[in-house]
């Protein structure tokens, strides 16, 4: 995993929600999005801020069990692909379900659980872990690839 170079604190739901949009709203399309974190970390949630962010309409759900689900952005004219890679068993099994044709210019895709595909991720990707559980703070870093470094320059 990289070095992590920015970290923020989120003490609510609501602000990982928030920081989420505040990172879709600066995406543009062929960004390469690895989440990190326990269960309960808070990762569907910043999921689904990263969509709004998008300006996804539909709600946005976990993927754990369709393992892919796609979603149209109404305001930028993209995809957003969000990922769960959590029940895969074998790094080749992500190439069978066909992950990598999603890693496009005119997609935005977030790959929660990539530890087992990490020797097939494109080298700038970024990595977000978020730390944390319960009702307790998360601590969320972040390793910026540079398509997304705008993002940590405002």
């Amino acid at each position: 995993m990289e070095h992590f170079q920015s970290t923020i604190v989120s003490t609510s739901p609501q602000e990982t929600f928030d920081l989420g949009k505040k990172l879709g709203q600066t995406l543009r399309g062929g960004e390469i999005i690895c989440l990190y974190g326990d269960l309960g970390a808070g990762k569907t949630v910043f999921a689904k801020g990263l969509g709004k962010g998008l300006g996804v309409e539909a709600e946005i759900t976990s993927p754990t069990f369709t393992l892919i689900q796609e979603y149209e952005c109404s305001t930028k004219g993209l995809q957003f692909i969000h990922i769960d890679l959590y029940r895969l068993a074998y790094p080749e099994e992500a190439e069978i379900i066909g992950v990598r044709d999603y890693f496009r210019d005119d997609c935005v895709c977030l790959l929660e659980w990539p530890e087992i595909i990490e020797d097939l991720l494109p080298p700038d990707h970024l990595q977000i872990k978020i730390e944390g559980s319960g009702d307790s703070p998360r601590v969320i870093s972040f390793a910026p690839a540079s398509r997304v470094q705008h993002f940590f320059e405002q």
